[in-house]
């Protein structure tokens, strides 16, 4: 394990969201947990303030304006951080109707608080992947992007 937020978000999704019905443990068990599987107590906070901010994200007020209303300009911050790639398939993702835009700006938003140094597309599946399960309604758009990252999880459960 390399130990990055994202490998112990990867570990949180495979062990606890990924159940029918998932009992996550509270945060002090859950930080407990992961410290256990050798991750970085530092590094165990980042994420689970990453969970957090997740959580909090989701009952955010829907963007205004119609879905189709305009298009997404990214930010110079945005533009250095997130690859053509990881853009594209942002908005190939949103155009295919498995993101709304308002999910699309949590994902970005996430995406940028991973603090990876060159975040990629496997990454961004991780975090859209996340996103979505962290809200209700949204199976069918799981299911639709779960097989795009399953096929690239060593060990995952099946």
């Amino acid at each position: 394990m390399t130990g990055s937020i994202l490998d112990i978000l990867i570990y949180v999704f495979d062990r606890y969201m990924l159940a029918d019905a998932p009992q996550v443990p509270q945060r002090e068990h859950l930080a407990r947990d992961l410290e256990r599987a050798g991750f970085t107590p530092a590094k165990v906070e980042r994420a689970l303030d990453w969970l957090t901010d997740l959580a909090f994200g989701r009952d955010r007020p829907p963007l205004p304006g119609a879905p189709q209303a305009g298009v997404r300009v990214f930010s110079d911050s945005e533009l250095t951080r997130l690859s053509t790639e990881c853009r594209g398939f942002l908005l190939t993702l949103e155009h295919l109707g498995v993101l709304a835009p308002q999910q699309r700006e949590l994902v970005i938003e996430r995406m940028l608080a991973l603090d990876a140094d060159e975040p990629d597309t496997e990454q961004l599946k991780w975090v859209v992947l996340m996103v979505l399960s962290s809200q209700p309604g949204q199976e069918l758009a799981f299911e639709r992007l779960d097989g795009l990252v399953s096929d690239n999880r060593p060990g995952a459960p099946h």
